[in-house]
């Protein structure tokens, strides 16, 4: 069987539908009275919800042999891991002293409530700045982003390298779609890649540092209440 179906059919079956906050407070009702918590869950659930949609329908392209649009949705599904690995180290921070937990707060809320265009009243935080912090825990993830995004861009290669060839000994420029040529073999590799950071995140280093932050908050509380701000 298609073992990147198998994967992806298996995280559809494992998405979480509701998220109870009854169920949160019984867990640790002096941390979750901060919203930063609920944040940080409700983002891993929809990051998880988004990647598995986004791979599931760049998956299915290249199997009809579509290779341009799966690219893009892989883009796409790189810039919603690297959220997640971006939340992860802003947790990591706070555990460690060196981010406090009031910015941090503020940081969830713009990961998950920011936009670029006004709809929301927090500004989204860059693409490019969120993957220059995940490209030092998984070097080389900038590269792969700045790869996937020749090809969603009317570049060089997204126009000239996707649909001509030149014929040098004839003196003209033949079109065709280039694609499948050009980057088919290596679509499985990189979807698999892409799918064993999602799952090392979200299964091991999120659900480690969760518990982590709900200790801390619930160790330094007194602190936090004193400190924080009235808005």
């Amino acid at each position: 069987m298609d073992k990147i179906k198998q994967v992806l059919d298996t995280w559809k079956t494992s998405l979480c539908h509701n998220l109870p906050l009854g169920g949160l407070y019984s867990r640790n009702n002096v941390a979750h009275k901060w919203k930063a918590p609920f944040r940080s869950i409700t983002l891993r659930e929809c990051v998880f919800w988004r990647i598995q949609d986004l791979l599931e329908q760049a998956h299915t392209l290249y199997k009809n042999g579509y290779i341009l649009g799966s690219r893009i949705l892989i883009r796409s599904a790189v810039e919603t891991l690297a959220v997640l690995i971006y939340l992860n180290q802003l947790t990591e921070k706070v555990l460690k002293d060196q981010l406090s937990f009031h910015d941090f707060s503020e940081k969830t809320s713009k990961l998950l409530l920011g936009s670029r265009d006004g709809t929301t009243k927090h500004d989204s935080i860059n693409i490019m700045t969120i993957l220059g912090h995940c490209n030092k825990r998984y070097p080389g993830i900038l590269n792969i982003y700045a790869t996937l995004s020749e090809s969603a861009h009317p570049n060089w290669e997204g126009i000239c390298y996707g649909y001509s060839k030149v014929d040098y000994d004839n003196y003209e420029t033949n079109f065709s779609n280039n694609w499948s040529e050009m980057w088919a073999e290596k679509h499985e590799s990189l979807m698999l890649l892409t799918m064993q950071i999602f799952e090392n995140e979200y299964n091991d280093i999120w659900s480690e540092q969760f518990e982590k932050l709900e200790a801390w908050i619930e160790k330094n509380d007194d602190q936090l209440e004193a400190t924080k701000k009235d808005s």
